[in-house]
């Protein structure tokens, strides 16, 4: 094990730690004793053998194509040992509250992503279009512009759901009527309906065998049933924030190709499975993809900076401004356990040290700017029955 390998074991699994009962700085390095690192991943030696310490950063859940609900999509990642999990749901960020509060009760740690349906068009030819997915993460809850960002989500949802009712019309058209309703009900209530759930309504209607014959026949790109939406051009979604890394790893191993072009323009590797729970021996298990410890390491030094940044702006906001749009999007961060909780919390501390305690490490949590922040607003009152607070009533 190289000192470099240690070095990020200890940083990553004291994030993950950060939140568990007893967790300290100390209790995660005094861990490393039962685990071995290597260049594709961690795992424990103690135990079952060698247990790897697995991530996965990219798998959608019902509120997009998925098959599971955020809660099963965590307990499944629980079940084959994934501690890091991103939920990247296309276009919509509805699935992560679910999720984080699932993850709480199995200790993994969830990242809050986004995948942004995009087209790349080379001199704005339409001849030439391609679509383009961008993997937004830590896209939920804190960023000071989440409004604009839920706009720009709601505008491709909505051409999400023009786009589906186009591929319907050119199916009836082709002898292979589908009725509407059918695919919204397979879609779910409140999700844009995408090709996969027009496939799925096509196996059911008995038109194909499968959802690979669907594609293959009639919605592939350019297909005869195919059909665009409201997607942003990739350069325009990209313009402010950048572009940060390339997915290189997949389950069938690293993409040379995207790691010679990752190389080439200093961007970071990251990788993910783009789980959608189907079942079957058609789809790869949660985990499957071999990305080391080292690669989560380097995503979370760029990433972790960014995310710390926006949480004290959106903090910092609420001290110079105690609105209630400024309260309500600390308390975005977290669910209140109950209503007698909520009445609990009544300074802007308290608030914030439950809100923010599973999102910031020890490290984060003490550092100086945060620190003067919660004591401007140790004796700050707050009502949090003028907003909309998330309760959790389960």
């Amino acid at each position: 094990m190289t000192s470099e390998q240690t070095f990020a074991f200890k940083s990553v699994t004291e994030w993950i730690y950060l939140d568990r009962p007893n967790s300290s700085s100390s209790s995660s390095t005094t861990a490393l004793s039962p685990w071995v690192v290597d260049d594709f991943g961690v795992r424990n030696i103690l135990g079952r053998g060698m247990e790897k310490m697995l991530f996965e950063l990219h798998s959608h859940s019902k509120h997009s194509d998925g098959f599971l609900s955020p809660s099963k999509l965590v307990e499944r990642a629980h079940g084959r040992g994934v501690k890091v999990l991103a939920l990247t749901d296309h276009d919509t960020m509805f699935g992560i509250t679910e999720a984080v509060e699932t993850a709480r009760r199995f200790g993994i740690k969830i990242i809050p992503g986004v995948e942004i349906s995009t087209i790349f068009s080379p001199s704005r030819n339409p001849e030439m279009e391609e679509p383009v997915h961008i993997l937004a993460y830590y896209s939920s809850c804190g960023p000071m512009r989440y409004e604009e960002l839920e706009k720009l989500l709601a505008n491709i949802r909505e051409g999400r759901y023009l786009r589906a009712q186009d591929m319907v019309l050119k199916l009836n058209k082709l002898e292979l009527p589908l009725k509407w309703e059918h695919v919204t009900q397979i879609a779910g209530k409140g999700v844009a309906p995408g090709r996969l759930h027009v496939a799925r309504a096509m196996v059911e209607a008995g038109y194909v065998e499968n959802l690979k014959q669907a594609f293959t026949r009639y919605l592939y790109d350019r297909g005869p049933a195919y059909s665009t939406g409201r997607e942003p051009l990739a350069e325009e979604a990209l313009k402010d924030a950048g572009l940060h890394e390339m997915e290189v790893y997949k389950s069938d191993g690293r993409l040379a190709a995207f790691s010679d072009l990752a190389d080439t323009y200093d961007l970071l590797k990251l990788g993910g499975l783009d789980y959608h729970g189907r079942g079957g021996n058609g789809e790869s298990e949660l985990g499957s993809v071999n990305l080391p410890v080292l690669v989560l390491h380097e995503f979370l030094k760029v990433a972790r900076p960014i995310w710390c940044g926006s949480i004290k702006d959106i903090l910092e906001s609420y001290v110079e401004e105690p609105s209630d749009l400024n309260l309500a999007r600390i308390a975005r961060f977290s669910r209140i356990g109950s209503f007698k909780e909520s009445s609990l919390l009544s300074c802007g501390k308290d608030l914030i040290d439950h809100c923010l305690s599973s999102w910031l490490t020890i490290e984060e949590w003490q550092n100086a700017k945060f620190e003067a922040i919660r004591l401007k607003l140790s004796h700050a009152s707050i009502d949090l029955t003028r907003v909309q607070v998330p309760i959790d009533t389960k």
